[in-house]
């Protein structure tokens, strides 16, 4: 059963008092329909994790990081630990977004220890994978994000691999205002759920969600979500706006659960 599930990737915006009202706004709007019809997961700046956990007060709408390290502890300035995300109440990492694979030039190597750490440590990952323009217009796609599924999966046996949720993110529509269409996002999925189920089986294949993000917005969410292997969507700026997510969020849980 795949239940829908909206992340909200904050990036690096906001400021203590308008992430901490922004996450009183989710939960006052959101908390009838989290969990029971979807699972929501909000991914603030490290330093407002604490302000918006609070904010986000008893309701059920998870609090997720946007990156963190491999390492358990020692001389990594700068760093954060899988430990320390769990100490400030996050449930969720994101890990391998493509600003950190291409604007801080992160490997697929790094970003597979970063994401069998996370799993480790009992941190649920939104594992992000997507291709550039010049790879789509080249037909190279499917191999580019099967590339980057194999290589950040690599050794992460199946139990592990559950707590995993993919997230498609087609670099060329991240924060362009140009989205694959809903078609487009639907053949990428299939693609990925027919890989897991030859990296892994059939039934878990199955059961692995897939998100879609690269503008995922308001007015698109309902149709991206029609399609029957977009799990959900990872949003970025659209996240950032209460009315917005708000109706994203709402889209998602009127989709029927497979």
């Amino acid at each position: 059963m795949r239940k829908p599930f909206i992340g909200g990737n904050w990036k690096m915006n906001t400021d203590s008092a308008s992430a901490a009202e922004l996450a009183c706004g989710l939960s006052r709007n959101l908390d009838d329909v989290c969990n029971e019809k979807v699972d929501v997961t909000v991914c603030p700046p490290f330093v407002y994790l604490s302000a918006v956990k609070k904010a986000l007060g008893p309701c059920q709408i998870g609090l997720g990081a946007q990156d963190v390290y491999f390492e358990p502890k020692g001389a990594f300035t700068g760093e954060i630990s899988c430990s320390m995300l769990k100490d400030v109440g996050c449930s969720h990492v994101i890990i391998g977004h493509s600003e950190r694979r291409h604007i801080i030039k992160e490997s697929d190597e790094l970003i597979n220890r970063k994401l069998s750490a996370a799993i480790s440590s009992g941190l649920l990952a939104i594992f992000c994978v997507g291709e550039l323009l010049e790879q789509r217009n080249a037909g190279k796609t499917n191999s580019v994000v099967a590339e980057q599924i194999k290589k950040g999966m690599a050794g992460i046996g199946l139990e592990k691999a559950c707590a995993v949720t993919i997230a498609y993110e087609p670099v060329w529509a991240i924060g362009t205002g140009i989205n694959a269409t809903a078609q487009q996002a639907q053949e990428v999925h299939v693609m990925i759920r027919e890989l897991i189920a030859k990296l892994y089986d059939k039934s878990f294949a199955q059961q692995i969600r897939i998100q879609y993000g690269g503008s995922a917005t308001a007015a698109n969410a309902a149709e991206l979500m029609s399609q029957p292997d977009i799990d959900g969507l990872l949003v970025g700026g659209a996240s950032l706006k209460l009315e917005d997510f708000t109706k994203i969020v709402m889209a998602a849980a009127e989709r029927k659960i497979i």
